[in-house]
């Protein structure tokens, strides 16, 4: 299953823009959308989920760490706060039908700061606190929560599989993302098989943040390693528009990544899919 994230093309996502969507990534040959809840209310899920039926489209929902929200390093009110909105997520995900919730759900995408070992220790300690009541909440509604370790300009908590895999409590899967693992990883390859049955969700990423392919990534070896892992899930093409200056900015999209949003989505889907071949 291919896939692509409304963020290409629009943020936030709102209803009206989900109904103008749907239909074009549907007709382009996609198998799934990816829908973004940047905050709760921006779009209504029981009407995504009739839209997305209406054109056999499945779903994946990826969830957003912009400043104040963690689940380390901060207040209760704050952990709280951030745990009551990943158990929305996967409220969301029940409704739309996905099969798992992703994103770095440790803390806020940009927070940065130096650990030494211990701390690093204590830190990791306390994200399994914090987060295995929310994978619980997930798993008795049959989602699983994948954490997406960042690179290391957006997070100084986990950025690699390794780490992920320290830090995380066995119920949490992970989810991986090739922009990253080209930027943090020494063998993204390996990368990926160490993450093995842990995976959870996959997004597509050019090196440049563009399509996938068009970039210099060993994504023939990608495709071999995935399949080596036995995950069956989608494979989600992620990047974004630069039409909003938040996103643009906290993503770096300072240039057009493809002649235009649409080419970025089916140049890329065109390319993942010939990697099934």
């Amino acid at each position: 299953m291919i896939g692509v994230n409304t963020w290409v093309w629009v943020s936030p996502l709102t209803d009206d823009a989900l109904a103008a969507l749907v239909p074009r990534v549907s007709q382009w040959g996609f198998d799934v959308i990816e829908l973004p809840v940047e905050r709760p209310g921006d779009w209504d899920p029981g009407r995504a989920a009739d839209l997305l039926a209406a054109f056999e489209l499945g779903a994946s929902v990826v969830l957003t760490m912009p400043p104040g929200r963690e689940l380390v390093g901060a207040s209760p009110r704050t952990v709280q706060e951030t745990q009551d909105y990943l158990r929305h997520c996967v409220d969301v995900a029940v409704t739309v039908g996905a099969p798992a919730i992703s994103g770095p759900a440790y803390a806020s995408v940009g927070r940065t700061w130096r650990m030494s070992p211990d701390e690093r220790r204590a830190i990791y300690a306390e994200l399994r606190e914090n987060v295995e009541p929310v994978a619980a909440y997930a798993a008795e509604r049959g989602v699983r929560i994948g954490v997406e370790p960042l690179n290391r300009y957006e997070t100084s908590v986990i950025n690699t599989v390794e780490q992920a895999l320290e830090a995380l409590p066995e119920e949490c899967g992970l989810a991986l993302d090739t922009y990253h693992l080209n930027i943090e990883e020494k063998d993204p390859l390996q990368a990926v098989r160490l993450a093995g049955a842990r995976i959870a969700h996959i997004q597509a990423s050019g090196t440049d943040r563009g399509a996938p392919g068009d970039d210099h990534f060993n994504w023939p070896g990608f495709a071999a390693a995935v399949h080596d892992t036995g995950y069956t899930g989608p494979l989600v093409i992620e990047s974004f528009t630069a039409d909003n200056t938040t996103i643009a900015t906290a993503a770096s999209i300072w240039r057009p990544l493809a002649p235009s949003q649409d080419a970025l989505a089916t140049q890329g889907l065109a390319f993942l899919r010939s990697l099934q071949h």
